[in-house]
């Protein structure tokens, strides 16, 4: 059997599925890493929403997919900007999304961090006003037994004149954490609303900020969380960090490299595209806790093409490959996104991440990933 894909250059592509699905097997939990998937919503197809109106989900579809991941002992990082954190999903929405699944992880005994961020202020806002956000949501977060993520703040980015006043901000919240917090350095080409963050452009200063920030509370800090897609960055910062200091890489362009290592130390992760990899990067990180970096290597690098194509400029808008591929593998019914996010991608773009997918056998079941990749072209007025 074969399914002809578009091609992207007004022709078109024969290709043959797989049969067979990558064999994910399930083992005890990772020893050299801690690995969260950032993990997407699934919305409510019935709802009658508009793309301004709030986000229908699907409670049942969206915690069974968290189930998922957990059942191949990854962490899930709740309520980040993989579940449209300010591109869909307002606070109201992450609130009922961070209670519901700290409940989830507590019942099955899942890792879970979620994300506290300042996306109940919708227009100009004072350095109070954004502390005061900030605020509202560690509470609820540390009222709910997961562990914070402090996300970069868009309110905070707008609001500050200059690394004092990320140093005050940040300062006062780490004060106030009752257990060590990550912090997140999100680069604008995931939000361009976060461009200056840590009170400078030039990356150089604003690393040097944000290693001051935690130099001054290292005991409420586990870890830094950086998406700036740059390697060696990472690294530079990586090796800079106080004892003790975990850094997940959020880099997923070049995760293998930075999750194996060097000599000098590596990176655990937190990532997006281990929400569509869940399985496949649970069996590379347990190859990795045998001391197997050539094998972790091996299953991982594969996949940094489908993660490349993926996450492509527009940067930002990598969550509807995400739930694209969810459909795909069965993990919800239907292609419908919060904020009608769906259509933020072009058939070439879907045609190519499926056939991706499908190469790395990342479908459970190929046959009916065919079957949903053929629907979607017959609504494109592809035949086969």
């Amino acid at each position: 059997m074969t399914i002809r894909l578009p091609a992207g250059n007004g022709e078109f592509k024969t290709y043959e599925p797989r049969t067979e699905p990558f064999a994910a097997t399930s083992g005890t939990p990772f020893t050299s890493r801690t690995v969260f998937s950032a993990a997407h919503v699934v919305a409510d197809p019935f709802a009658d929403v508009s793309p301004d109106s709030p986000a229908a989900v699907d409670w049942d579809a969206t915690l069974a997919f968290r189930r998922h991941l957990w059942s191949h002992g990854l962490g899930v990082a709740e309520a980040m900007d993989t579940a449209q954190r300010g591109m869909g999903l307002d606070w109201a929405g992450a609130a009922e999304l961070i209670r519901r699944s700290a409940a989830e992880a507590k019942a099955v005994g899942g890792l879970i961090a979620c994300g506290v961020g300042t996306d109940q202020l919708t227009g100009p806002a004072t350095l109070d006003e954004v502390r005061a956000a900030y605020e509202e949501q560690l509470a609820l977060v540390e009222e709910s037994g997961a562990q914070a993520i402090l996300m970069a703040s868009r309110a905070l980015a707008a609001a500050a004149k200059g690394p004092e006043d990320y140093l005050e901000v940040y300062g006062h919240l780490l004060r106030q954490a009752s257990e060590p917090v990550i912090l997140h350095w999100l680069g604008p080409m995931f939000d361009p609303a976060l461009e200056g963050y840590w009170g400078s452009s030039d990356l150089d200063a604003a690393t040097d900020t944000f290693l001051e920030v935690i130099a001054a509370h290292p005991d409420k800090v586990d870890g830094i969380k950086v998406s700036l897609l740059e390697a060696q960055r990472e690294i530079d910062i990586r090796r800079r960090l106080p004892q003790g200091v975990r850094c997940y890489t959020g880099d997923d362009f070049n995760y293998p490299e930075l999750i194996a290592g060097d000599d000098q130390g590596f990176s655990h992760a937190l990532l997006g595209i281990f929400d569509p990899l869940g399985p496949l990067a649970a069996q590379a990180v347990r190859v990795l806790d045998t001391g197997d970096a050539k094998g972790f290597r091996e299953l991982l690098d594969p996949t940094v093409e489908l993660s490349r194509h993926l996450f492509q400029a527009p940067t930002r808008f990598y969550k509807t490959g995400v739930v694209f591929l969810a459909w795909l593998a069965g993990h919800q019914s239907h292609f419908t996104m919060v904020g009608g996010l769906q259509s933020a991608r072009s058939l070439p773009h879907f045609a190519r991440a499926y056939e991706l997918a499908d190469g790395l056998g990342l479908f459970p079941d190929p046959k009916l990933a065919e079957e949903r990749m053929k629907n979607l072209l017959s609504l494109y007025g592809v035949n086969q």
